[in-house]
């Protein structure tokens, strides 16, 4: 069986087009029990999953123990918001490349800060300015990928013929695989960044409150 490079290149570009985020207002506008939940997020990313059929989405156990890691607050007599939900979609991303500890360090500061309804800037305006840069992203990336393809097919010109197809696409998996790398470095050094800003945040606050 042999593989057509041009095909996987089509399918994956086709792949991109497909990538659709849940928007505000396809939420729910009632607050959720945890069955509810699970099955909204179920039925609106199943196919962002590598096994649509097999893969769990999201279980009661995972959302319990992001209540319970602090990655978001716990709901209000068993029912879950909109922001709850907003905050959901965040961690479902992130949890695929990051540690729950960097993704606590990342989500506290921004529940702490904008969820709530008696917040003027609320964490939905958040959501929607993050996503709304979506589609722009995915152009750009499109066009990474093609330049990563065309720069794997020129690979491995003088090896054997029986095993170039396979070094061509190891060479495309290896180029996709380091600007994963660096860019989870990148991630990873600023969140350093924001939990050494928030201990010193929280040091001073406890400064002036022994000076009062």
């Amino acid at each position: 069986m042999t593989i057509d490079m041009h095909d996987l290149l089509n399918s994956i570009i086709k792949s991109l087009d497909r990538v659709e985020y849940i928007k505000p207002e396809e939420l729910p506008n009632i607050e959720l029990y945890m069955d509810q939940v699970t099955t909204f997020m179920e039925q609106r990313l199943k196919m962002t999953s590598r096994n649509p059929e097999d893969d769990k989405i999201m279980t009661k156990t995972m959302i319990n123990n992001y209540v319970k890691n602090r990655l978001m607050p716990p709901p209000d007599k068993k029912k879950y918001s909109r922001e709850h939900m907003l905050l959901l979609i965040f961690i479902y991303y992130f949890k695929g490349f990051m540690s729950i500890g960097d993704i606590q360090t990342l989500m506290q500061p921004l529940t702490e800060r904008y969820f709530g309804a008696d917040k003027a800037f609320k964490l939905e305006d958040i959501y929607r300015e993050v996503f709304s840069m979506e589609r722009e992203e995915i152009d750009v990336l499109k066009k990474d990928v093609i330049k990563k393809f065309r720069k794997a097919e020129s690979t491995f010109e003088e090896a054997p013929e029986e095993g170039q197809e396979f070094l061509k696409m190891f060479s495309f998996i290896c180029q996709l695989c380091f600007d994963v790398y660096l860019k989870k470095m990148m991630i990873e050094k600023m969140i350093d960044n924001i939990s050494e800003l928030e201990v010193q945040k929280g040091l001073e606050k406890q400064k002036k409150k022994n000076e009062k």
